[in-house]
């Protein structure tokens, strides 16, 4: 007795298993766990279980409006959807991994919640297009906050240029130092980029702002869907216009991740630059302690850990791009299973750019600039002598042979160990008599970089003409 009474229970938690599953109907043998725990993606996708139970409320206010479902089913179903979402939020109900996916914990918890009209929920609708309005919901959000993210960063960056209109430091080429420039002018080129960044998630998410669902399985439904109604109610701007591009296309993911491994360039570049800056060789910049470390070994050591991590994970983020490239490009129409892994590399990229953008902002907002090393750094560099070579060609030099005095006259400085601006005249003028004192105010950090005015140029007058634009773009967006 005992043994039928196990078989029974047996075949009871058996037939229960695959009630569970929305697909359960089909098969008569329960799914072998490791086939279960391969094929399950609720361990990442209940990652949006809020986008998944707003998506649910919005289908069945449609239904009812449609008269597939009554006004009492309607409300029994919301009623019983917010109250999960409510209990997710607050602890009391955790999402667990028997379920194969978000969808058929949200549906389980529905009918074990209300009975059977929480059966009538997943009316005129698969699976299919349920995660791919899903994952454009969550998303659509993620969106919003990288981009609030990157003004935070931009705000910051702003401030900075700001305060430091007339900082002068060394411009580089090939890592040469060239002229010289101003803080202000060298943040505002990040300032440039991230705004750019700012501008392709607006673009991406303008583009995929458009419904799936209602497109079913692949081909649409027999239901008398009001798609229209769904998309207004979701803030979509319409919705989609074929049912099997709307259940496999993933362009968006893609795009996103392009845009985000854009953005983690510009800061893998921008750490670059700060690590060189914070060096014993440079001295820059100090980085605030409670974004560094030390070493277990080397009492005097403090490192730029959060900037060169800022720098390693950029890779990552390019490789979630890479790997979604190379999941999509031989999937046949319509929807296929090789789409689930969409989401786990698509929320870690998500997350990481996230953190990084944070402590990246953070970072550079309590970071303190030795200007003065800064501007010794600039003079010592030569960086003025192309405006040496100017002050000839502006005396009737023509600025080959200019080109060429300058360069004997680095020459001499390197071998004295100075720089141009502590070289006597009496040395300018054995290589040329056209020099006169006024040399020395021609080659000036200030004159040099002043004389600069023409727009996205770092003459003061320039960078301030920039920084009202920057200011008047930071209120508008």
């Amino acid at each position: 007795m005992l043994l039928l009474n196990r078989c029974q229970s047996t075949k009871y938690k058996r037939n229960e298993v695959l009630l569970m599953k929305l697909w359960g109907g089909r098969f008569t043998k329960e799914t072998d766990q490791l086939v279960h725990n391969f094929n399950a993606s609720i361990s990442f996708d209940q990652k949006f279980y809020k986008q998944d139970i707003l998506g649910s409320i919005a289908h069945v206010t449609m239904l009812e409006k449609q008269g597939i479902l009554t006004t009492d089913e309607r409300d029994q179903i919301i009623a019983g959807c917010k109250g999960i979402l409510e209990d997710i939020e607050n602890g009391t109900l955790a999402i667990t991994e028997e379920h194969e996916d978000i969808h058929s914990f949200v549906e389980a918890n529905l009918i074990e919640r209300i009975g059977e009209p929480g059966k009538k929920l997943h009316t005129g609708r698969s699976r299919n297009d349920q995660v791919a309005l899903d994952m454009k919901l969550f998303t659509r959000d993620e969106i919003v906050a990288i981009n609030d993210l990157l003004k935070e960063l931009l705000v910051t960056i702003h401030n900075i240029m700001k305060a430091h209109t007339t900082t002068y430091m060394p411009g580089f080429t090939h890592l040469q130092k060239a002229q010289p420039v101003t803080l202000a002018h060298h943040f505002g080129a990040y300032f440039e980029m991230f705004r750019r960044d700012r501008s392709r998630l607006r673009d991406i998410y303008d583009r995929m702002n458009y419904c799936p669902l209602g497109a079913g399985a692949l081909a649409g439904t027999t239901y008398p869907l009001d798609r229209e109604e769904t998309a207004s109610f979701l803030n979509f701007d319409g919705p989609t216009l074929n049912s099997m591009d709307s259940v496999s296309d993933r362009d968006y993911l893609i795009e996103l991740l392009s845009a985000m491994s854009m953005i983690m360039m510009h800061l893998s570049r921008f750490c670059e630059e700060i690590i060189v800056w914070n060096s014993n060789e440079y001295q820059f910049v100090e980085i605030d302690d409670s974004y560094s470390t030390g070493s277990s070994i080397m009492p005097q050591k403090k490192n730029p850990d959060i900037a060169e991590l800022v720098r390693g994970k950029t890779g990552r983020v390019y490789g979630a791009l890479l790997s979604l490239l190379t999941t999509m490009k031989g999937l046949p129409l319509a929807y296929n299973k090789d789409m689930q892994e969409d989401k786990e590399l698509t929320f870690d990229a998500i997350d990481t750019v996230k953190g990084c953008l944070s402590l990246f902002t953070g970072m550079i907002a309590t970071m303190r600039f030795h200007t003065e090393h800064m501007e010794a750094s600039a003079k010592n560099g030569f960086t003025n002598a192309t405006d040496a070579a100017d002050y000839l060609v502006n005396h009737g030099v023509p600025f080959r042979d200019a080109h060429g005095i300058i360069g004997q006259l680095v020459l001499t400085c390197i071998e004295k160990d100075i720089s141009l601006d502590e070289l006597p005249l009496s040395e300018y003028k054995k290589i040329s008599p056209v020099f006169e004192e006024d040399i020395y105010e021609a080659i000036s950090m200030k004159t040099c970089v002043d004389r600069r005015n023409t727009i996205g140029a770092p003459g003061e007058q320039a960078i301030k003409q920039v920084i009202a634009m920057n200011e008047t773009y930071l209120k508008e967006s």
